[in-house]
Formats: C-alpha cells, sequence, structure tokens
C-alpha cells in the first residue's frame, strides 16, 4: 500500500459518520479511498445507503491532516498496516463484513499456520479456570496453533503466558492505539509477546481509551480466529459478546462447564444450554471437533466406507445433501429432505454416533 493511497485510508476512516462497513462500501464503488475523494457528491448519493449527513463532511481539511500525523505515528514506530484488499490481511477476518479497513500490528506476527484460535474469559478467573487454561494450552501444543487473546486481566494473559511458555505465537488484540498499553501491569510481557507474534489493534494513537472499545476489538478476536474458547464467564462479560460475534461469523465456539452454583460458570453453562457453544470437557476435544491432524499424521478415514454402507435409505439422503451443501440447520435438513424434523433428529444423532456427521453450534450440521 503506497503512502498516498494510505494517508486517503486513514483520511476516510476519520471521517465521523464512516465506520469500516460503509467505508468498504465507497472503496468499493469509487476504487480506493482517493477515488472517494474525487467523486462527485451526486454519485456517492447514488450508493445504496450512503446520504448527504454521511458524506457532507468528507472533504473537510481536519482528515487529511490528521491522517498525515497519524502516518507520522506509524512510520515512526515501524508499524505495520494491514488493508483489507491486500495479502498481509488477515484471511479469516477479511470474510467478516464490520472487519477493519485497517489492521495496525506491531511485533512477528505470522498468520499463515493452519490452526488459530481464540482464548477468552473473565477477568476474575477461579484456581480452576486456571488450571483448564493452561491445560488447553499445553495440549494443543502439538499441533502448533497461534493463540489469540485480549491480553487483559485473569484469562487472557493465562493463556498468552501459557502460549509463550509453549513456544507458540500468541496475538493480543488491543482496545486502544500501539502508543499505550493496558493494563499498566502487563508492559512486562509486551517484548516476549512481540518476539513470540505481537499486537493488533484498529485504533489510532489518537483515540479516547474507553470501554465501549473492549466490545469494538472483541470483533477481532473472533474474526481473526477459527474457533473461540470461553474458559469462564459470568452470566454476562465481554468474553459473551466474543462468543456471540464468532457465532455470528459462523464460526465455531467452545465453553468450559462448570457447577450451576459457581458464579464464573454461569455464562459458559449458558452458552451450551442456548447450543451456542460445543460443551469442552477436555482440551482435546478441540482438535476432534475441529478435524485437526499433526503436520505428520495421515487423516484417519473413520471407516467412513463401512459406516456408508450401513446407512439406510433416508440416512442417505441426508448424508448426500450434507455433502453438497455444507453447514444447514436442522429444520432447513428436514424441509430439503422431506422429512419430519421429529425424524431428522433421530438420524442425525445415529449418524453423528457413526462419526458420519457433527453438530455446530445453532443446531447447525456438517458432513465430517
Amino acid at each position: 500500500m503506497s503512502e498516498n493511497d494510505l494517508i486517503h485510508t486513514l483520511a476516510l476512516l476519520h471521517v465521523a459518520r464512516i465506520g469500516d462497513t460503509t467505508a468498504k462500501k465507497l472503496i468499493s464503488y469509487c476504487g480506493s479511498a482517493e477515488g472517494v475523494f474525487k467523486e462527485q457528491k451526486q454519485n456517492l448519493l447514488k450508493i445504496e445507503g450512503i446520504g448527504a449527513i454521511t458524506i457532507n463532511d468528507l472533504h473537510a481539511k481536519n482528515h487529511i491532516e490528521e491522517a498525515k500525523a497519524e502516518l507520522e505515528f506509524i512510520k515512526k514506530e515501524n508499524i505495520k498496516c494491514h488493508y483489507f484488499k491486500e495479502e498481509d490481511y488477515p484471511e479469516r477476518l477479511k470474510h467478516c463484513i464490520d472487519s477493519p479497513v485497517l489492521l495496525f500490528s506491531r511485533g512477528n506476527i505470522n498468520l499463515n499456520r493452519k490452526h488459530i484460535i481464540s482464548i477468552v474469559g473473565t477477568r476474575k478467573i477461579t484456581t480452576n479456570g486456571i488450571a483448564f487454561c493452561e491445560k488447553l494450552v499445553e495440549e494443543l501444543a502439538v499441533y502448533n496453533p497461534v493463540i489469540i487473546s485480549g491480553f487483559a486481566y485473569g484469562t487472557d494473559i493465562i493463556a498468552q503466558k501459557a502460549a509463550m511458555r509453549h513456544k507458540l505465537q500468541t496475538v493480543g488484540c488491543l482496545a486502544h492505539g500501539l502508543n499505550q498499553i493496558y493494563p499498566k501491569g502487563h508492559k512486562k510481557y509486551m517484548m516476549e509477546i512481540e518476539n513470540n507474534g505481537g499486537f493488533f489493534t484498529d485504533f489510532w494513537s489518537s483515540d479516547a481509551f474507553n470501554r465501549n472499545n473492549f466490545l469494538k476489538r472483541n470483533r477481532i478476536i473472533a474474526g481473526t480466529s477459527e474457533a473461540t474458547i470461553v474458559i469462564e464467564s459470568a452470566e454476562k462479560g465481554g468474553s459473551l459478546v466474543t462468543a456471540d460475534i464468532a457465532n455470528s461469523y459462523n464460526r465455531d465456539v467452545f465453553a468450559v462447564p462448570g457447577r450451576t452454583t459457581d458464579s464464573q460458570s454461569i455464562g459458559c453453562n449458558n452458552l451450551i444450554k442456548q447450543q451456542k457453544a460445543h460443551l469442552l470437557s477436555t482440551p482435546l476435544d478441540v482438535p476432534y471437533l475441529l478435524n485437526w491432524q499433526l503436520e505428520n499424521e495421515k487423516p484417519v478415514q473413520k471407516q467412513l466406507f463401512t459406516d456408508l454402507e450401513s446407512l439406510d435409505r433416508e440416512e442417505k439422503v441426508i448424508y448426500n445433501y450434507l455433502k453438497d451443501n455444507n453447514k444447514k440447520l436442522l429444520d432447513t435438513i428436514a424441509v430439503n429432505c422431506n422429512l419430519p424434523t421429529y425424524k431428522i433428529a433421530s438420524k442425525l444423532l445415529t449418524m453423528e454416533l457413526k462419526g458420519i456427521i457433527k453438530p455446530l453450534p445453532g443446531k447447525l450440521f456438517e458432513v465430517v
């Protein structure tokens, strides 16, 4: 991305009523951020969802001035800028409608790894939660995953410290610009994290720090990852927001169950109860349900041909439908396979036990 393109992209994002989704729409129509500034107003108004109020402030001088000031910070601090249309932008994040137009990073981040997961949870993590989180990272280390989290107190930093202990790459998604660090007590971990991964943010150095930033940054945690794992959560919390975002992106979500009397397990139990997350009882549930294979391990067929031969006529109809159509809701399968829902539910359970299909959050099913 050229310096001129970066300045105009920053300037576009500085316009008060233009967020990431609107900016992408404008860039798509005009070909580039610079093209947006050059386009006539009457043409911009032809774009669906773009009104006069949105673009009235487009040509104010302060947008370019602020963009140039931010560029100076970017250059001075040797920050990398990832544009949503370029190859170095996180691949999974590209497919999220509200993903950042620009993502800023520092460190040695390499997301070309096959397995990327986010680990989130309460800041008031219990001793049981700590033990499970550390065991999770330890047992997944053989698959060499990238561990994404929010660099906050509690679950986040426990997961990221465990990742560094096992020489795994870890990325902290920040709710502020790269000119500061929060919490300040985690500054001591920054250098080691940058050597083993780094930091992502879409906030500028000039952005004010407030609590709403945490909710915004959660879409980066969820969108960058193949799956989101919630270790512990109270009835309400940011990790549940991250889980909801992951579900909206059609990503896998896992939750660690706990006793109904434990306040820090209510959120996880509810995710499982509402079928918004897989029940995670052992770390090896993750590679099993995500179909991970070790680098030197040959894929296991699970006696697929034998199992397929054992399917009855209706099960074969379901199997062929899912094979051709990927993930589908239970009700959708019933309609398209011309079978009643109660029968579909029974057949899906039988096929799951045979290892032919697997359930996903939200009553989705897919072929293994």
